[in-house]
């Protein structure tokens, strides 16, 4: 990939010399004699890396620092100086700057310190790609899964993170509606800046405005400082936003404005606050069913439903559970000072016939609390919860299984009949003495038919 610099200087000359060098070795250079319009080009097509004059005709360039340093961790900045303020320099490497030249400066050193911030550069994406890599996708941490169903949301989730569009997941409690938010969040373009989680449900609408707007001070009575809300704290980042299907239709007219405006209004505020931030709304409601029967706001539904992503039911991705078991008991083994290893096969078949109305959550709190009580290497039936232990009965009776009795007194009935009742021949095909082949016989009521 070929960098993007950009050079932040008043002076039109050291701007030209700057760019002329580095086109040179291949970077493509911008130039700007103010802060201002350069903001306009970030905006649009973020830089690698920009050299930035701390004296600027706008602007101070410790603020240019400070905003990019906010907005784009990884970006690196080289401050360009004069030599009677190195002291300056250095507190702009303390506040995030990756280096700094002083004036009058020589070329080579211009393109060495390029050198050196795109080997960092490429250095942390290396890094990040071999993340990646370890365990399968390490940005999907949190997810365990090697089913179709689960395959299919990894790749939507890698598709839709790249895109800057609002996104609504829909799926029952304890599916991982936030595991797939921030997900989303941490391969986005965002992923350094914040990720803001609220819940919409059971809370009042007064509290719901205060936490979600902020006010401003002495907006009501005990607001005695200037609070901002969650939507504002989110800027740049990702505001998720559980189960939207409860939010009360005042605060759906409010939350529709944010996005068709972008900007923010605190309570008992008149100056509106722009905003930089993508909406990732979650409900385990159907919440198109709701916008056709009036009681969730059709503009705002189709303003979230720009991607739609349904997360299966653990009873509907089967093939995972055991893969989760595993995953949970060495989770809680270890703070439990457990050494358990594994679960046994009588165990495991109850949960794979139980249909989880909890899901994923309550899979986890069922080996969570096996694990504290096993009294051995092995999660056995009795460590289940009670009513899971009811359904040995109709796992392992109920489906046409005989008992082993049965099928012995069954096997030998068959080899007494092929063989006309044939004792000596009898015993020799099943492998038995005589006087145990009679005893069975006798055990079985089968005496009485020679």
């Amino acid at each position: 990939m070929r960098l993007r610099v950009a050079v932040i200087d008043d002076e039109i000359t050291v701007c030209r010399r700057l760019k002329q060098v580095l086109e040179k070795d291949g970077y493509a250079v911008e130039s700007f004699q103010k802060a201002g319009p350069f903001w306009g080009r970030m905006v649009q097509d973020p830089f690698n890396i920009i050299f930035l004059d701390l004296k600027l005709p706008d602007v101070n360039g410790m603020e240019v620092l400070a905003r990019i340093k906010k907005r784009y961790d990884n970006i690196e900045v080289i401050i360009i100086t004069g030599y009677g303020s190195i002291d300056s320099a250095i507190s702009a490497i303390k506040k995030g700057a990756y280096h700094y030249v002083t004036k009058p400066f020589k070329l080579d050193e211009i393109r060495l310190l390029a050198r050196s911030a795109k080997e960092k550069i490429d250095l942390r994406e290396e890094n990040r790609k071999l993340r990646e890599t370890v365990n399968g996708q390490d940005v999907l941490k949190g997810f365990i899964g090697n089913s179709p169903a689960m395959q299919e949301i990894f790749a939507m989730i890698k598709k839709v993170a790249i895109v800057n569009c609002n996104v609504l997941l829909q799926g029952e409690s304890g599916t991982g509606k936030e595991l797939v938010a921030r997900s989303i969040h941490r391969l986005s373009p965002r992923k350094n800046r914040p990720f803001i989680s609220f819940n919409c449900g059971g809370f009042t609408e007064e509290l719901i405005c205060n936490e979600l707007f902020g006010h401003e001070k002495g907006a009501f009575t005990g607001a005695s400082a200037t609070k901002i809300g969650l939507i504002e704290s989110a800027d740049g980042g990702t505001l998720f936003l559980d189960e939207i299907g409860e939010m009360p239709s005042s605060m759906q007219v409010r939350l529709l404005h944010v996005i068709q405006d972008k900007q923010i209004l605190r309570v008992g505020g008149n100056k509106p606050v722009n905003l930089d931030i993508r909406l990732i709304a979650a409900s385990n409601k159907d919440v198109k069913k709701a916008t056709a029967e009036g009681s969730f706001r059709e503009d705002l539904f189709y303003r979230l439903n720009v991607v739609t992503l349904r997360l299966p039911r653990l009873y509907e991705r089967k093939d995972d559970i055991s893969m989760l078991i595993s995953y949970f008991i060495e989770k809680y083994s270890r703070p439990f000072e457990k050494k358990i290893r594994r679960i046994s096969s009588h165990a495991l078949e109850i949960l794979m016939h139980y249909n989880f109305p909890g899901n994923v959550r309550e899979l986890e709190n069922i080996i969570q609390r096996s694990v504290a009580l096993a009294e051995s290497e092995v999660i056995r039936i009795d460590d289940l919860p009670q009513d899971l232990q009811k359904l040995e009965f109709n796992t392992f009776k109920g489906e046409g299984l005989q008992a082993l009795e049965e099928v012995e007194k069954h096997h030998i009935a068959k080899v007494l009949d092929k063989t006309g009742y044939n004792k000596n021949l009898s015993s020799k095909i099943l492998n038995l003495p005589r006087t145990t082949l009679w005893r069975k016989m006798k055990k079985y009521g089968l005496l009485n038919k020679n």
